[in-house]
């Protein structure tokens, strides 16, 4: 297996896996391996071209509706004193 050394954490960073680490028991090690795996499978990174067709998508389904300035301003001005 590869090995990797990770430079310059910010101290609370550290501490803050350090205790995730103690509640799951594992070492800090561990832990970030598992923080790591989780990260990059968890949310994969859409393409440029999924992110275009859903964009048009979103788009046709929303070409209908107009905003007015009166709704935008009643809308900003809501829940103001």
């Amino acid at each position: 297996m590869a090995s990797i050394t990770i430079k310059n954490i910010d101290p609370e960073l550290y501490e803050k896996l350090k205790k995730q680490a103690a509640e799951h028991r594992r070492s800090i090690n561990n832990e970030a391996i598992v923080c790591i795996e989780r990260s990059l499978q968890s949310y994969p990174l859409p393409s440029a071209q999924d992110l275009i067709e859903e964009s048009r998508r979103i788009r046709e389904m929303t070409s209908g509706y107009k905003i007015s300035n009166e709704e935008i301003d009643r809308w900003k001005n809501e829940g103001r004193p």
